[in-house]
């Protein structure tokens, strides 16, 4: 969308350069861009949904066979290494596939009514248009996680990417003009001035949902604003992980899944393992594994395509990891690798275990958003019950555990909207992602993220 103001630069986190410059909209833009997707509603619903379908399945054609391309985008202005960026591709590109595929699957029913009165005729309509603010840590994922569900059922979407990755953002909206997308369906609004933007799109009457993806912080903010007129929310916000390794644990396979949980893109995601309580029988040897992998990784810019870990996102989220690590070693915990900011441009941090972390450590209340991994033990399973729901925060838990009954009743008393049992990884296009307490309202992914996009309506009638 072309815009009045001035532009922005997108800096490469790597070398602290200027990669780029976008347009800085403000609420002005946010006004064309309601007009245009009001204006391109009608006829965006009204069609087939599997012509909606098509447009999505060649937007994922597209972006496969651009994947090394898009990772390119992503790991300069997000600092993700190479093969983190080429996972992301694929993961985003399939949350098109997905909703391609269950775009042509939205069925409603029809019922008599208990008392055999009247017939229930139950159908599902698309809510309209949708403002989607998604993050900066995934920004092809976080995007096509909205925007896929969105269209397939037939809503306009205006999104805003955060300012430090907009060209991401930017570049999937291309693909899906490409792939067939009409003007005004989806529009892309970069910008710095995020609350005065949004602020305006949620102030239109047309606009009847908002899709958020931040922290708990903001997210709070953008529900009481939303709630003035009573729209529809889903809300993916922060996370505070638990990762519980138990006495029978196949120690090996939970050090692999510890290094796919904390080092996802460097740690930098609302799914990472934030605390590890490991049982005192096995805590040496778990924390002495994962220090030897964590201080193997290499650390640099996504440019060389051997590194491992890129750089954090910027100065401000560097200085909060240190600071988080500086803390829990004033209150009594040991570094076993990492722990100190190297000198040299760039945001980077090495990757840091800490062992013997005391529970009153901010590092074990604070979502660190960085490649540290803290360890406390614990000598009981209703001891790491609690410690794991000491949060306020509920999206997801690790549990590593031989007994596979063993894992499932302790699945059940985790307060999350996700357990990783024996795993690693949980983000599937295919499952439900979501939080609990304060992690979230909603869930993305799925038939249950379709269904965020679509109103009920129930007509009674005879005959």
């Amino acid at each position: 969308m072309t815009g009045t103001a001035d532009a922005f630069a997108v800096m490469n986190p790597a070398d602290e350069s200027v990669i780029a410059e976008v347009v800085d909209h403000g609420p002005d833009d946010a006004d064309r861009a309601v007009a245009a997707a009001s204006e391109a509603a009608g006829a965006w619903a009204a069609l087939p949904s599997r012509e909606r379908a098509a447009v999505l399945l060649r937007a994922f054609d597209i972006m496969m066979q651009r994947q090394r391309e898009l990772a390119e985008l992503i790991s300069r202005e997000n600092g993700k290494s190479h093969a983190d960026a080429m996972g992301e591709v694929a993961y985003a590109a399939e949350y098109f596939r997905w909703y391609a595929e269950e775009a042509v699957r939205v069925r409603g029913e029809l019922f008599d009514n208990p008392a055999g009165t009247s017939k229930v005729l139950v159908s599902h309509e698309p809510i309209g248009l949708c403002v989607l603010v998604t993050p900066w840590n995934f920004p092809a994922a976080m995007a096509t996680r909205k925007i896929g569900p969105a269209l397939a059922v037939g809503c306009t979407a205006i999104l805003k990417p955060a300012a430090e990755t907009p060209l991401t953002a930017l570049a999937i909206a291309d693909i899906l003009a490409e792939a067939g997308l009409p003007d005004g369906v989806l529009t892309v609004l970069t910008t710095r001035s995020a609350g005065a933007v949004v602020d305006r799109l949620l102030s239109h009457d047309s606009v009847r949902m908002l899709s958020f993806t931040g922290s708990t912080e903001v997210g709070r903010h953008l529900l009481e604003r939303a709630s003035h007129r009573v729209l529809r929310t889903a809300m993916e916000l922060g996370g505070n992980a638990p990762f519980l390794v138990l006495q029978d644990a196949d120690l090996d396979a939970a050090v692999d899944g510890a290094m796919i949980a904390k080092m996802r893109n460097g740690g930098q995601a609302c799914t990472a393992a934030n605390r590890f309580f490991v049982h005192e029988s096995v805590v040496e040897r778990f924390a002495s594994e994962l220090a030897t992998r964590m201080g193997a990784l290499t650390v640099g810019g996504a440019a060389d395509a051997s590194i491992d870990v890129g750089p954090l996102i910027n100065e401000a989220g560097r200085r909060k990891v240190q600071e988080l690590v500086d803390d829990a070693v004033a209150r009594g915990a040991r570094v076993l690798t990492g722990g100190a900011t190297p000198d040299g441009a760039g945001y980077f941090y090495p990757p840091t275990v800490l062992v013997d972390v005391p529970r009153d450590a901010r590092i074990l209340h604070e979502e660190v958003f960085g490649p540290v991994a803290p360890i406390a033990a614990f000598s009981s399973e209703d001891e790491a019950i609690g410690v794991a729901n000491d949060t306020i925060h509920g999206l997801v838990s690790y549990l590593y555990t031989e007994d596979l009954r063993r894992g499932l009743a302790l699945a059940a008393r985790l307060e999350a909207g996700m357990v990783a049992l024996n795993r690693g990884l949980v983000s599937d296009p295919a499952a439900p992602f979501g939080g609990v307490k304060e992690s979230g309202l909603g869930r993305e992914g799925s038939t249950e993220g379709l269904h965020e996009y679509l109103e009920t309506k129930y007509v009674a009638t005879n005959w």
